[in-house]
């Protein structure tokens, strides 16, 4: 499906630009698919690269992704970055928070605390962790519950490219919600096996977001790029438009 959202004068340094904010077991280039299609309508994009080591150092490399633009930030986070925009899109330079198969916690809460009252996902009894306490997935699991619906040779690659996630990460509290003050997009996918999706359908209605639902894996963006990419960019015209 090709995104068909009017394109932005490259030369406008005023408009909007999209802060990607990758989650656990990836890195930057999970949203390789992604982001040629935002640089072809004349969006800006940097990816952060997460070190997944704690809620404050990956906040951390987020604000500074977020300093380093020129005027109003998209802030995308998918899965474990969802939690991470929710604490870094308190940033003035934040318009608008799209969440992509992402938790939502409110503030003062962890991340494993925003999934309490719903069944653990499939994949996450998979998870292994290592002698420093840091967890990733064997490639087996990552392409039956993290990838499921990406080519095979695809999900070896995205399993040797993984970043392993600090397993304390997960309960470190935040402080603020920035989605409580700004407005929020979120993608469910229908069938992730690493957040139950009947989880994000309530994190997403408790966030106000306006909703897409896909059915896809954990990984939108790699298996359905473009219709990602359009969320994106109604969310950077939205911002474009209230300029």
């Amino acid at each position: 499906m090709a995104v068909s959202a009017p394109t932005f004068a490259a030369d406008d340094v005023n408009q909007p630009s999209v802060v990607i904010v990758h989650g656990a077991f990836a890195d930057g280039s999970d949203w390789a698919k992604v982001i040629p299609l935002l640089q072809a309508k004349g969006v800006k994009v940097q990816a952060v690269q997460n070190g997944l080591n704690s809620l404050a150092d990956d906040v951390a490399a987020t604000r500074r992704a977020i300093d380093n633009q020129s005027g109003k930030v998209v802030l995308v986070g998918h899965s474990w970055g969802g939690t991470v925009i929710s604490e870094a899109g308190a940033n003035d330079k934040v318009s608008a928070l799209v969440y992509v198969a992402a938790f939502a916690p409110d503030a003062g809460q962890s991340t494993e605390e925003a999934g309490k009252g719903f069944a653990p996902a499939p994949g996450s009894a998979k998870l292994v962790v290592d002698t420093e306490g840091y967890l990733s997935l064997p490639e087996a699991a990552l392409a039956s519950d993290f990838a499921q619906d990406v080519p095979a040779a695809q999900a070896r690659v995205m399993a040797a490219t993984q970043g392993p996630v600090k397993a304390t990460a997960f309960g470190e509290k935040t402080t603020v919600a920035a989605w409580a003050e700004k407005p929020s997009w979120y993608i469910v996918s229908e069938d992730d096996r690493m957040i139950q999706p009947d989880l994000e359908r309530a994190m997403a209605k408790k966030i106000g977001a306006r909703v897409t639902s896909l059915p896809t894996s954990h990984v939108p963006q790699q298996s359905r790029p473009e219709e990602v990419a359009k969320v994106v960019l109604d969310a950077v015209h939205a911002v474009e438009a209230h300029r």
